[in-house]
């Protein structure tokens, strides 16, 4: 079933939403919402692109799109006619088509792994979820890949810069209980803005040829807390620059509300579709090894067709919003990585 979290949002029963509410911490007193600003941040500076790579035609327009069937396992074998791209409810032809093979060529990856230490982690998670993020490394070894991994709580902190040594992001792991921010906030949007900024300025949009995959993974307990920017402008800072949000939440959070179907209710992270509508998913770690998870995230992130398009003439530079939509075959369940793009202005 396609992921439309506004439908999802109003069909969510009042005392449902009251007791997400209800779950959630409070917002300390400093951090009054009231109060609160966006941060005024350019997401794009001018000199994002690197001498050395290729620059990709700004009137192009691309999205990633993930293909999963009933199982909910990765479709990998679908071709360019598979596929329709409509821009504004009107077709578009398909101008650019790639795909991630498991033999040849593989598609280059930039990775950030937001974590949240802001006091709901406990330390045997962090055990775990170290050795998860070494599993999800070693299934994407045979890939060109960088990883950087931020921490999070009251502050965002930058623990690791882009790195493709595996043993830089295994040591940034192990000090991350060490080095990370604590406090009472959980600062989650505002640490996927980082990560996005850190994507758009330190990860090429392209590299030996080929469209990079970008994306940050959140491993959080589901509850942003005294955020300064807006899950809203977070979504669409994403979608500008192409990004894909990946949610993990922990345990933690299943001790807090237990379900009585075994299935988690969803936090306030879940219900903005910071992970649906950038072409990510939202999954629980419900089991003492998260690995297979891990594994299985790392499988979907590396799945993904790009397909893209020229808009119409009249509508290439004409500085507005304006809708994506793919269709695919039928049976299959299609994840895009935005579902709108701002045409460049003249």
């Amino acid at each position: 079933m396609p992921n439309r979290p506004a439908a999802f949002v109003a069909h969510l029963s009042l005392p449902l939403l009251l007791l997400i509410a209800l779950a959630a911490p409070s917002v300390p007193q400093s951090q009054d919402p009231a109060t609160q600003t966006e941060r005024p941040r350019k997401v794009f500076p001018k000199e994002q692109e690197a001498e050395d790579v290729v620059r990709v035609d700004t009137d192009l327009v691309s999205v990633d799109v993930t293909a999963i069937d009933a199982s909910g396992r990765p479709v990998r074998n679908l071709r360019q006619e598979d596929f329709k791209v409509f821009s504004d409810d009107v077709e578009q032809p398909i101008s650019f088509f790639q795909i991630e093979k498991r033999e040849g060529e593989l598609r280059p990856l930039a990775i950030v792994f937001a974590l949240d230490v802001s006091g709901s982690m406990t330390s045997e998670e962090i055990v775990r979820l170290r050795a998860a993020l070494q599993s999800f490394s070693n299934h994407l070894a045979s890939h060109p890949v960088v990883y950087a991994v931020m921490a999070f709580g009251m502050q965002v902190k930058t623990i690791q810069k882009f790195t493709s040594d595996p043993d830089k992001l295994d040591d940034s792991l192990g000090r991350l209980a060490k080095d990370a921010p604590n406090g009472l906030s959980t600062h989650t949007y505002d640490a996927v803005d980082d990560a996005i900024r850190m994507l758009v300025r330190s990860a090429p949009r392209t590299r030996e040829k080929r469209l990079m995959k970008r994306a940050v993974l959140v491993v959080t307990d589901g509850f942003p807390v005294g955020d300064t920017v807006s899950p809203k402008t977070v979504i669409e800072r994403a979608n500008a620059a192409d990004v894909s949000v990946f949610v993990v939440t922990l345990p933690s959070y299943s001790r807090v509300i237990a379900s009585s179907a075994q299935t988690p209710l969803p936090t306030p992270l879940d219900v903005s579709g910071l992970a649906e509508l950038t072409g990510g998913r939202n999954v629980y770690a419900n089991q003492r090894d998260y690995a297979p998870l891990f594994r299985a995230l790392a499988e979907e992130v590396t799945s993904a067709y790009v397909l893209a398009f020229y808009p119409p003439e009249e509508k290439r530079r004409d500085g507005k919003l304006h809708t994506i939509r793919v269709e695919g075959p039928r049976g299959l369940t299609l994840r895009q990585s935005r579902s709108e793009y701002r045409a460049a202005s003249r």
